[in-house]
């Protein structure tokens, strides 16, 4: 690669905005540097699978809008976020033949555009974003730039390889039930899954559902500068977090003071976890301990429910049978059993069998757990009182490509799967409050484990508070993977 190229590789974005606002560098020097590692090392992770270097080029030309981020090249994921007059697969083979393109931006992506980010393309991510991998069958696997045998996670497993792998120092990503904190955890990045409301999912999105949006980075500092750009409601939003008291970015200076933390380092329902997990759990309690906060093992008795993964699968299934019904409403006819990967069709199918009035159920239980939760965080007496839940992110560390591939004699083996291996996300989906996965620990193999910590509805200042406290503690952007 050009000089330029690895001078600039492991420079996080706020690094790179200033090398243009102090003209030491163009945007296009910065957008060709990018395209000139995605070219020379992307062949060997399949992370970046659509690419319009082309139109980049001429938005970095500029003008551009004077933004925190103006000048950076980034790309965004191949699921839901719509960029106007460019292609958007979501994973799926109907999407990708009939060449479906965006007729208008999603408020996210408007809003990366005014922070001045010059976007070059898609990562890859399963179909729909429904397993915890990236193996989508229409581009074939995306690989971990820590080892390119594992997979990278998912669903933002494309957006977390690059970013991971230097080809951009910041990408979108988007969690529904941990698909930003999973890969963050496999690549060894930061991944803030922010609290339900937080950013607009308009126009077409709601955000009363399981998924939000956001990125995976390298450094907090990046992470809080995304959020600073793109939070915020949007036209007609239904659920909208309390807004910011000072900008994300500020709140990194910010002494977090003495809180509780309660450390769960075990699977909540008593499945087994793997021990480099638990250990890293472990040895971050003892970092926040000698931080200064007050860590005790405790947790909320609600995350052991044994009835929480079945209304979870209810409400699941059924967001895929819609985004069947919607993607055969773009195509204009009829989905072919061909053009659904196994595992969806039979989401969608068990979907088909749920009625109505058991939706509702789901949704009215949901609403009961979401509230046990949250009793935890709560002041006392109502609640236990807690800052912070500390976990491990995931229940093993990266696993081989092709855990989760497709069977059509059992179609649903990747979901069950996926129990294992995501014990700890996606409760706080279903609960709206935010998490962040940091990636303080690696494996005797030298593989990324994330740590997670929750936090109340809301609070995103307190994530990244104690974020920056242990990044500052604990260092890791100066890790670099092999690849």
């Amino acid at each position: 690669m050009g000089s330029l190229a690895e001078d600039v590789r492991w420079s996080d974005a706020t690094e790179q905005a200033a090398l243009v606002r102090s003209r030491d560098v163009s945007p296009l020097e910065l957008l060709e540097a990018a395209i000139e590692r995605i070219e020379a090392v992307d062949p060997s992770l399949n992370a970046v699978v659509i690419r319009w270097f082309d139109h980049a080029r001429a938005i970095a030309r500029g003008p551009l809008p004077d933004g925190p981020f103006t000048g950076v090249p980034t790309l965004l994921k191949d699921l839901w976020a719509s960029f106007a007059g460019q292609p958007l697969t979501n994973g799926n083979r109907a999407l990708r033949d009939a060449g479906v393109v965006a007729s208008e931006d999603t408020t996210l992506v408007a809003r990366m555009r005014t922070a001045g980010f010059v976007i070059a393309g898609r990562t890859s991510s399963p179909e729909l974003g429904s397993v915890p991998t990236t193996e989508p069958e229409i581009w074939g696997p995306t690989r971990n730039p820590w080892d390119t045998s594992r997979s990278p996670g998912g669903s933002s497993g494309g957006a977390a390889a690059a970013v991971a792998a230097g080809l951009v120092p910041v990408a979108h990503a988007s969690d529904g039930g941990g698909s930003i904190r999973i890969p963050a955890s496999c690549c060894g990045l930061v991944g803030l899954k922010p609290s339900q409301g937080r950013i607009s999912l308009g126009p077409a999105r709601d955000e009363s559902n399981l998924g939000v949006e956001l990125c995976v980075s390298r450094t907090v500092r990046d992470t809080a500068g995304f959020l600073d750009a793109v939070e915020g409601a949007g036209i007609g939003d239904s659920v909208s977090a309390p807004p910011p008291v000072r900008p994300y970015t500020e709140e990194l200076e910010v002494d977090p003071g003495r809180l509780r933390v309660g450390v769960l380092d075990r699977h909540p329902a008593g499945h087994p976890v793997h021990p480099e997990c638990a250990a890293a759990a472990r040895a971050a309690a003892d970092l926040l301990a000698a931080c200064g906060h007050d860590v005790s093992d405790d947790h909320p008795a609600a995350l052991g429910d044994p009835t929480f993964g079945r209304r979870f699968a209810a409400l699941w299934s059924t967001n895929m049978a819609v985004n069947l019904v919607r993607i055969a409403e773009q195509v204009g006819r009829p989905l072919a059993d061909d053009e659904v990967e196994a595992v969806n069709r039979a989401q969608a199918e068990h979907a088909r069998a749920v009625s109505g009035v058991d939706h509702a159920l789901a949704l009215a239980e949901g609403a009961r757990f979401r509230r046990a939760v949250h009793r935890w965080w709560a002041p006392a007496p109502e609640g236990a009182g807690f800052d912070l839940l500390l976990t491990p992110t995931l229940g093993e560390p990266p696993l081989p490509v092709g855990t989760f591939a497709n069977d059509a004699e059992r179609p649903m083996a990747p979901m069950a799967r996926a129990a294992a291996f995501v014990p700890f996300t996606p409760a706080f989906n279903a609960t709206g409050q935010p998490a962040i996965s940091l990636p303080l620990h690696r494996s005797a193999e030298g593989l990324p484990i994330g740590v997670q910590l929750v936090a109340a509805y809301g609070r995103e200042d307190l994530l990244l508070r104690v974020a920056a406290q242990l990044e500052r503690a604990r260092p890791w952007a100066h890790l670099r993977p092999p690849v």
